[in-house]
């Protein structure tokens, strides 16, 4: 975790324990997780206690302590996806990514999530990635859309 990142996030916002999930989501979206030296840190510049900043952190789901990948890819399992070739997609991606759903790629890259439903039934099978929404999925778009992302994070590396 890089401390300067943590530093500028807390600027402005000291002893300010309203400011608690604002900065656990610039946390997230910045680390792609909640690092425990970074809550513990927060929970001092804030003035919350650490055990409330941990509970916070641990009862909302868009909220993880472990890392997660670069992209955030969500296969939709609802009804109306898994008739539609759900489980087609989340067997293509577990298979080219090498990873369970719950997992994250060696390289960090992806992480891997399987969802109940995200309410978009009439477009399904639905995939998420980045928090951008693709619907009528197939295996093949699903595919290209993983070799884009990786293709995307090598040309930024390069860069």
């Amino acid at each position: 975790m890089e401390l300067s990142k943590l530093e500028a996030m807390l600027e402005g916002r000291e002893s300010q324990p309203g400011q608690l999930i604002e900065v656990l989501q610039d946390m997230q979206a910045t680390f792609h997780y909640l690092p425990e030296e970074g809550l513990r840190t927060v929970a001092e510049r804030l003035g919350v206690p650490p055990i409330e900043v941990f509970r916070v952190a641990n009862f909302y789901k868009a909220f993880t302590l472990v890392p997660r990948g670069r992209h955030l890819l969500t296969v939709c399992m609802g009804t109306a996806c898994h008739v539609r070739g759900a489980l087609r997609l989340l067997d293509t991606v577990e298979g080219q990514l090498n990873v369970s759903p719950g997992e994250t790629t060696a390289d960090r890259a992806f992480t891997l999530e399987r969802v109940n439903c995200l309410g978009c039934c009439a477009i399904g099978p639905v995939v998420v990635l980045d928090d951008v929404y693709y619907d009528h999925m197939t295996p093949g778009k699903l595919r290209r859309l993983v070799t884009v992302a990786y293709k995307q994070d090598k040309e930024e590396g390069d860069a």
